[in-house]
């Protein structure tokens, strides 16, 4: 099973140069899977592939071997983001392949024009670590040539689940760049596609759609999507995830989307999340870090702790999964003492008092909390640094965790989340009641 590549322990990372979304999230055969958008050669986006990295426990990954890259005339130019399903002891892969209309002759790895087309192919494995990328890929949905039944170039991340007497795929796309629309199918074999129907919005959900994500919960279903262009205007932040309450019927595929959403997260720099179901049965999401550089131009891209979703009164929350909080247990007194795998602040603010964490500035005010990374920050020209939450409907309790890379700081137990990207991280602590704050690493 051991690739000999490199584990992470919290965050999984790069295990070098380039990923983004993840993809194919699974529990199969007592193992977590987590699949990712990978380009193996250079810190930067190109021709994707699926990296592959697993763990026991959502703490303790290890990094595989890649598992898929283009074998076909339809996935040429890349293997591109997909979901995981597990059927009569064998893992499903579904992704979307791209093939260039034209070739940049200056870099194969970018396409001229954004011409291209998008089919949605599967592959399967019998172990969820062996895929026959030669003798095993199959067209679930070859490219669409209806605009009644999407693009055929913006369609794509095909997200499978099981219904009650079906297998369900729901797709993300466009109408004409103008609107985003999700495309709904329907199999009995999951080979064979049914379309069935598409939803959509007025003008204000993005012009398009990606890495859409159904899914049920105790307190209702949830839609994610990632929406291109939601945020117009918006230097650097155009494209973010939203989330919402939402009515499915199984046997129409009619989906009522309400007008009003709620974002994944508040830092505006996660994107592209994607659920499974755990060993325990409760539904958790892992998500993208859009970083602004590579990491001592070496690596780029890394993964948010896992999150577990629950909506309570119509708000959906997003708190860190047991299996990670758990792993906090030595108090210490400063963030020199920290694990490698770094650390969490836990502290309570009243309405003016705030923390400097390593530069990174966090402040209540009113019933809002806001964060500043100008001192943590990329000098990016545009690049947003001061980030806020909507009104909490509770107090304010703050569990920050702390990554050399990545903070996350959950508001209420993931009433609301803020994370962001950082360099340049220092190791001081600061806040108007420090005896407020308690400072927690990994170890006993």
């Amino acid at each position: 099973m051991s690739s000999g590549l490199n584990g992470d322990k919290i965050h999984l990372k790069a295990p070098k140069n380039w990923i983004n979304d993840p993809n194919g999230f699974i529990y199969y055969q007592g193992m977590y899977h987590l699949f990712y958008q990978h380009f193996p050669y250079a810190p930067m986006w190109g021709t994707m592939h699926w990296g592959h990295a697993v763990s026991k426990d959502l703490v303790n990954w290890e990094h595989q071997d890649v598992a898929v890259f283009p074998s076909r005339y339809e996935d040429q130019n890349g293997c591109y983001s997909g979901s995981a399903v597990e059927h009569e002891g064998r893992m499903y892969l579904f992704y979307t392949g791209v093939h260039y209309d034209k070739i940049n002759p200056e870099n194969i790895h970018i396409c001229p024009e954004m011409q291209f087309e998008a089919s949605q192919l599967v592959i399967v494995s019998d172990d969820g670590f062996t895929f026959d990328n030669f003798q095993d890929k199959h067209v679930a949905i070859p490219v669409i040539t209806d605009p009644a039944k999407g693009d055929k170039v913006h369609t794509r991340d095909p997200k499978v689940w099981r219904g009650k007497d079906a297998w369900y795929m729901i797709l993300g796309s466009s109408i004409g760049y103008k609107r985003g629309r999700a495309l709904l199918y329907k199999s009995k074999n999951l080979f064979d596609w049914k379309f069935i129907n598409s939803v959509s919005k007025p003008e204000g959900f993005g012009w398009m759609w990606e890495c859409p994500d159904f899914f049920e919960t105790a307190g209702g279903s949830v839609l994610m999507l990632s929406t291109m262009g939601i945020l117009q205007g918006d230097n650097g932040t155009e494209c973010q995830t939203i989330c919402t309450v939402v009515d499915f019927d199984e046997e129409t595929c009619k989906m009522d989307i309400p007008d009003n959403y709620q974002y994944f997260d508040h830092g505006f720099e996660l994107y592209a999340p994607q659920s499974a179901i755990d060993a325990e049965g409760r539904r958790v999401v892992v998500a993208w870090l859009r970083m602004p550089e590579p990491v001592d131009g070496k690596w780029s891209g890394m993964f948010c702790i896992p999150r577990v979703v629950e909506v309570r009164e119509g708000h959906i929350y997003f708190r860190v999964h047991p299996n990670v909080e758990k792993q906090y247990r030595r108090q210490i007194s400063s963030a020199a003492e920290s694990a490698e795998a770094g650390y969490k602040v836990s502290m309570k603010l009243a309405d003016g008092e705030g923390a400097n964490i390593g530069g990174y500035q966090i402040l209540r005010r009113g019933n809002r909390v806001y964060t500043d990374k100008t001192a943590v920050a990329k000098r990016k020209e545009g690049e947003r640094r001061q980030f806020e939450t909507p009104e909490m409907r509770e107090d304010c309790y703050l569990d920050v965790y702390v990554d050399s890379h990545l903070i996350e700081v959950f508001v209420n137990d993931g009433e609301y989340v803020i994370s962001n990207a950082v360099y340049g991280l220092g190791s001081d602590i600061q806040a108007d009641e420090m005896q407020n704050v308690k400072i927690f690493t990994v170890g006993s």
